[in-house]
């Protein structure tokens, strides 16, 4: 009996030790697996108070603010300037916290350091240009919330404009997007929005609205969480996918922040600022300034080609407060006919006066401004701006550009023009990369010989940035960079914002940058070419 103890002893010793080795083996192998994987671990484990993102946006609402739009909406001598220099600071985190707990309604209004470094942007750093998004919101906010309850959606995103355009419906950014909503032209087409040579629908309050709640719609369809739809709505699904995969499935915004590119991460953030400043501005002494435009207006639909300067010379108004009114119109043109009526807004008793005289308003000029009735040779351009040739109705190709490749090569080839060409691909400064895809837009008949036709290369082109490739010595991968040099007034977060899908953390490991506010004039920078 004392011998059958014995051995069961034994064994119980034995299994335990066992037990023990496999458990210090699946210790060693759980640790090994983090090392592998210690970005994304390291990532995962920071905190998201303890950074201020502020300065990615700063330079955003300084640019927004200072357009034709804005100059022309405010003017000196039609708006007192009321900024007081006045107003209370250090506020206790309870307050903030309070205020915005009694703001929320359906989309969480979280409060961190992040959210509180924006407060601080826009109510102590940024408020001559609140106070102008404030005057403004009285004009558009109407206007988004009728658009978002049509959608059932919450009408705390009507917030999204002001920090994505500061409500500057001709606002365009260094990546090309465009309008109140920042549409770049690929998605704006992809959601059947009409950009011509005379229209540009991203630039129209209500039909840019309208898309952007559908879009919405689309995206909380896709997340069921607000902030991961408003995260894609500013890096796109697939970004907030690979967050999302990286975390181990994930879904709460917070949990995934540090997997995010750099300027999403702010992109939340800013908005409960945003939220919190358009409703307790008040408390800060901050002022709303009032436009100088119209904005009492009706919306009166012609069917008929009619140009700005005919109804300013009958209507005894401002051609500035028509732009301001109509910014969809490139080229102060009305492309309208009977088959396709467009919208035309107005001061609201001079729509009135408009149907009284619409006659006349047609008539006034008619062979100055559309001779023989055609919208051949526009007599005004687009405020300077490019108009890209319109693609319905052609053939899309899609080109790989080879070494070699130029711009102006592969347009001579296409048969297009090289400005159409850089924006239908977001093309900056001529700047392609062997391997990269190119969509062109050719006509129909022209599409089975032009994809047959081989690109004649010019070995010789140079383009004004310096393009190179660098090898890691530790592996095969190969990392492209361009050049840049750093200009006046440049920071790591306003040079990234230059170029898609690169951040501020991308230049600083890449330029092993140690004092991120070291920068001078005239260094030079790789910055990390991306697809």
């Amino acid at each position: 009996m004392k011998k059958v103890l014995l051995i069961l002893v034994a064994l119980t010793l034995i299994l335990n030790s066992v037990f023990a080795q496999d458990s210090k083996m699946i210790e060693n192998s759980v640790e090994d697996t983090v090392a592998v994987l210690d970005t994304d671990s390291a990532l995962l484990r920071k905190k998201v108070v303890d950074e201020d993102l502020s300065d990615l946006f700063s330079d955003k609402i300084d640019s927004a603010t200072s357009t034709w739009f804005v100059k022309n909406a405010f003017r000196s001598d039609s708006v007192e300037v009321s900024l007081i220099d006045s107003y209370p600071k250090n506020i206790p985190d309870s307050v903030y916290i309070r205020r915005l707990q009694e703001t929320e309604q359906v989309i969480d209004l979280s409060y961190n350091p992040a959210v509180l470094s924006f407060i601080k942007m826009y109510t102590e750093r940024k408020r001559d240009q609140v106070e102008r998004m404030i005057g403004l919101s009285e004009y558009y906010f109407p206007m988004f919330e009728q658009i978002l309850d049509k959608y059932n959606l919450p009408l705390e995103l009507k917030y999204l404009p002001i920090i994505e355009s500061a409500l500057d419906p001709i606002a365009t950014s260094s990546a090309g997007a465009l309008g109140l909503w920042q549409f770049m032209y690929g998605t704006a087409k992809m959601l059947n929005m009409e950009i011509t040579s005379f229209v540009e629908e991203r630039r129209d309050p209500l039909k840019s609205s309208e898309t952007a709640a559908i879009y919405l719609k689309k995206l909380f369809g896709i997340y069921n969480d607000w902030h991961l739809a408003i995260a894609a709505y500013n890096c796109g699904p697939g970004n907030v996918d690979r967050a999302i995969k990286r975390s181990g499935g994930k879904t709460n915004y917070w949990d995934i922040y540090y997997l995010l590119p750099r300027e999403t991460r702010g992109y939340v953030p800013l908005f409960v600022a945003a939220t919190y400043v358009m409703n307790f501005y008040g408390e800060h002494n901050l002022m709303p300034r009032i436009p100088a435009m119209p904005t009492n207006v009706d919306t009166i639909m012609v069917n008929n080609y009619l140009h700005f300067d005919q109804i300013a010379a009958n209507l005894n108004i401002e051609k500035e407060h028509l732009k301001a009114l109509n910014p969809m119109y490139k080229r102060g043109v009305i492309p309208a006919s009977e088959k396709k009526p467009y919208p035309v807004v107005l001061p609201h008793q001079k729509a009135f006066e408009f149907i009284e005289k619409d006659t006349a308003v047609f008539a006034y000029e008619r062979d100055k401004y559309f001779p023989n009735n055609t919208l051949v040779n526009p007599t005004e351009k687009s405020s300077g701006k490019f108009a890209p040739a319109d693609i319905d109705g052609k053939a899309k190709i899609v080109y790989t550009v080879k070494a070699g490749d130029t711009v102006g090569g592969i347009s001579k080839k296409y048969k297009v023009r090289e400005s159409d060409l850089a924006y239908w691909n977001n093309i900056r400064k001529n700047m392609i990369r062997t391997g990269q895809k190119l969509a062109i837009y050719v006509p129909e008949k022209n599409k089975p010989k032009q994809e047959k036709t081989p690109v004649k290369t010019d070995n010789s082109a140079q383009t004004a940035a310096t393009t190179a490739v660098a090898v890691k010595q530790d592996s095969t991968a190969i990392v492209e960079f361009e050049i840049y040099t750093v200009k006046k007034g440049d920071n790591v977060g306003s040079i990234a914002q230059k170029y898609d899908g690169v951040t501020g953390d991308d230049i600083i490991q890449l330029n092993n940058i140690r004092n991120v506010r070291g920068l001078s004039v005239g260094q030079k920078l790789k910055i990390p070419r991306k697809s």
